[in-house]
């Protein structure tokens, strides 16, 4: 068995415009100061990492990992959560994710040009991801079909379907760029993406041909939101699960309000995400089975907390991912009381 790599932080919620988060050097020695261990970097922006220059340069890639380094840090993954986002874009939201992509391909007469732009990225996080040392990468799948998630009004036959190939064949490419790279594409399953839930990976999976580096994200928290088995999922999906965020959630449903939340902000929806430990997530249990799967990645905090400031969270994430971390044992407990076996034995102790 290996141990779970951490405690990691994705920056993503962390960047900004005020020192120390406006830079690579200073935000890498701000999360270290804290405990962490590892970085996932966001790409959409180039104030962390230029992504096209890390795929195209390996002299680049080699200084941001050095930058990394330097702080003491492991790079855990990339992310291109929002540029996967764009690669499949049901019309309805054209409008809303309009503002992930550049300037220049914003409006309705750039919606082609915006889908090859975010194909060219996730190509450019293979590339650049290798050009890291990485094997693992993360993102979005984008949506075809959610309008259509509850099936109000009737959906017609084959849609699905239909979606499904479509978004195969968008992903295809891509996915096999990855496995050029030997790096795993891990989708986050995540309301507003078509990958949602297990059934819906599962539909994606078949319709890329059960492609290798089709793999999973394991974040709990968009699990519990969901009301789904958050622990038989990592039974259910071990095999494909290829990185982890540490996240924590809770979900109070009432008389007035449950799943769908009412069109309610954050702070007043049954279902909320929280920072570590102030959720509801079984976390012992997570670690628990994801050692056992021997699953050998990095636990990487996402802190989105409708009530907490994020510099807390930030704070009190690093121990406590630290705490359920399992350094898994090089024997078994009852050595002590063993007695030595061979074959004869064996057949003695059966009476044979």
């Amino acid at each position: 068995m290996k141990t779970i790599k951490g405690p990691g932080i994705f920056l993503a919620q962390f960047m900004g415009d005020a020192a120390p988060f406006n830079n690579l050097p200073d935000i890498c020695k701000w999360a270290a100061g804290l405990g962490y261990k590892g970085v996932q970097i966001p790409t959409w922006e180039t104030r962390l990492i230029d992504l096209q220059k890390a795929a195209e340069s390996k002299t680049y890639a080699d200084e941001i990992k050095g930058i990394v380094n330097d702080a003491g840090l492991e790079i855990t993954e990339l992310s291109t959560h929002l540029q996967g986002q764009l690669v499949a874009v049901h019309p309805a939201f054209n409008e809303l994710f309009d503002g992930f992509a550049p300037e220049n391909l914003r409006g309705a007469n750039n919606v082609k040009a915006r889908t090859e732009w975010a194909v060219q990225q996730l190509k450019y996080a293979a590339k650049a991801s290798a050009n890291l040392g990485l094997n693992a990468h993360a993102t979005f799948s984008g949506a075809l079909l959610w309008p259509t998630v509850y099936p109000w009004p009737q959906r017609p036959a084959g849609l699905v379907e239909t979606g499904f190939k479509e978004l195969a064949n968008r992903w295809l490419p891509i996915l096999n760029e990855f496995d050029t790279h030997g790096v795993d594409v891990c989708y986050e399953v995540h309301p507003g993406e078509d990958l949602h839930d297990g059934i819906s990976y599962e539909r994606f999976l078949e319709a890329t041909g059960n492609h290798a580096r089709a793999c999973l994200l394991y974040d709990p928290s968009h699990l519990v939101l969901q009301c789904l088995d958050y622990l038989a999922y990592i039974d259910i999906y071990h095999e494909r699960i290829k990185a982890f965020h540490v996240k924590d959630a809770e979900f109070n449903p009432t008389g007035r309000s449950g799943v769908y939340g009412g069109y309610q902000g954050w702070v007043e929806r049954p279902g909320r995400f929280r920072s570590l430990g102030d959720g509801q997530v079984d976390f012992k249990s997570v670690f628990s089975k994801l050692t056992q799967y021997n699953f050998s990645g990095w636990a990487v905090m996402e802190w989105e907390c409708a009530l907490k400031h994020p510099e807390d969270g930030a704070k009190e994430g690093a121990p406590f991912i630290a705490s359920n971390i399992i350094r898994v044992t090089e024997k078994a407990f009852d050595d002590f009381a063993g007695t030595g076996a061979d074959e004869n034995f064996n057949r003695r102790i059966l009476g044979l």
